[in-house]
């Protein structure tokens, strides 16, 4: 992904409508992706994305497996996913169907013996292979078997601004990590603030900046030493992730730079954190998010005319890599409507149509999904740069989305609101905790 790509692409973004294209005849297992008559049956999904998108999904799941099996399928999205998964499984009432933003929680059901092996349920994983690459399905695997299937991805590296207010100040995108800060510290000069940050999100805050932190060492330590870093072979008492905090603690620390002080981040939802820069004028200048916060952005904003995105600056001269998220579906429940589910909504039409949302940014991980299924040409170019980087091996997962749910959705969230709240100060004994609660086993 070459950074003068982006550039031209972000200053001519216009929105377009397009309709949805892809082959349709790509299935997702060997059989084909039917179902037959499935009337009376009933699978419950259960994830953590919730209002619009949630909305999406459930229309898709009306138009396309409803309408073709006659069987009954609904989504039920929650902001408290992780928390309430676990009281599910654990309580013996899982869904059919959980869409885990973490693939370490998918391979902990694994190894808990609740999920069910995609092999087993008679998936045809070498087809789910070809559709989705082997990086992608290879997060769900525990012991030789797979257990999740991708569904969503996201880019993470972006940092959004106010697209008219920055032109008129006469800022310019930063290409660099030290621009980026010299940007900031000009807003700052000029009587402004430069960084909206927001890290609440109910029972899951602190991730987004578990995300910030993480794009930071990919691009700094490099995809090897990120790999240890999942792993536990290196440490976050080391010196490359303690560098990598202390970096993201650039734009958030120095008097001034955040909206309401470092101290109040963690009780700003991220959903509300990008609003300020749309106020007139602006009260910040600079947020970072991944691709699908547009799906909380204010309404009636578009796209290269209200607002502007760049991709997370280069730090360290010849160490790159690009930042993805995304979702993992694990099974619950062995039924031929489970398994008729599953291929009808990892088929391409369906992942095709669930970009043709106004609104909505699914961005599908199936590689046989085309730029002409997105509404507009800022989400085509982030799900064709994805692919580029999947194919090229330069992408990485979510760190912390891979980490034991322990830390991952645990004591590594936890430690980002300690620090935002401690400052610098608190860094050590932060990052001394998160290696302290790792399980041994």
């Amino acid at each position: 992904m070459r950074r003068f790509k982006w550039l031209a692409l972000f200053i001519a973004l216009a929105m377009i409508a397009a309709a949805c294209g892809g082959d349709d005849s790509t299935d997702t297992t060997a059989d084909g992706g039917g179902g037959g008559d499935l009337a009376g049956t009933e699978v419950s999904i259960f994830g953590a994305f919730t209002s619009v998108e949630a909305s999406a999904v459930n229309s898709i799941i009306d138009q396309f497996y409803e309408a073709e099996t006659g069987g009954t399928a609904t989504y039920e999205g929650s902001d408290s996913f992780e928390e309430q998964i676990k009281i599910r499984v654990e309580g013996g009432s899982p869904p059919d169907i959980a869409i885990y933003p973490q693939p370490g929680s998918v391979v902990e059901q694994a190894e808990a013996g609740a999920a069910i092996a995609l092999e087993d349920l008679g998936v045809d994983v070498s087809a789910l292979e070809d559709i989705f690459g082997t990086y992608l399905v290879g997060l769900g695997e525990y012991n030789g078997k797979h257990y999740g299937i991708p569904t969503n991805v996201n880019t993470k590296g972006l940092i959004w601004y106010p697209l008219p207010e920055f032109t008129d100040e006469g800022y310019e995108v930063p290409e660099t990590w030290d621009e980026l800060i010299a940007l900031s510290d000009q807003i700052l000069a000029d009587g402004k603030t430069p960084w909206c940050h927001g890290i609440g999100s109910d029972a899951a805050t602190g991730w987004p900046a578990t995300d910030f932190m993480e794009s930071i060492m990919l691009n700094t330590a490099g995809a090897e030493k990120y790999d240890q870093w999942v792993t536990h072979e290196l440490l976050f008492d080391s010196p490359e992730v303690k560098r990598a905090a202390e970096l993201m603690g650039e734009t958030v620390f120095p008097e001034g730079y955040t909206l309401g002080g470092a101290e109040q981040v963690p009780a700003i939802d991220f959903r509300d954190a990008p609003d300020p820069m749309f106020n007139d004028p602006p009260s910040c200048y600079l947020f970072r998010q991944a691709s699908f916060i547009t799906n909380f952005f204010p309404e009636g904003l578009t796209a290269g005319v209200d607002y502007g995105v760049f991709p997370f600056p280069a730090i360290d001269e010849g160490v790159s890599g690009a930042l993805i998220a995304g979702e993992l579906a694990a099974v619950f429940r062995d039924a031929p409507e489970v398994k008729a589910f599953i291929e009808n909504f990892t088929s391409t039409e369906v992942q095709c149509a669930q970009g043709g949302f106004e609104g909505v940014q699914r961005i599908s991980p199936n590689i046989n999904v085309g730029a002409d299924c997105y509404k507009d040409e800022l989400t085509a170019s982030q799900a064709q740069s994805i692919t580029d980087a999947l194919k090229a091996g330069g992408a990485r997962f979510d760190a912390s989305d891979l980490m034991p749910s322990a830390v991952g959705s645990g004591s590594f969230w936890t430690g980002m609101v300690d620090y935002m709240r401690g400052g610098p100060a608190a860094l050590d004994q932060v990052l001394k905790d998160i290696d302290g609660s790792w399980p041994a086993s």
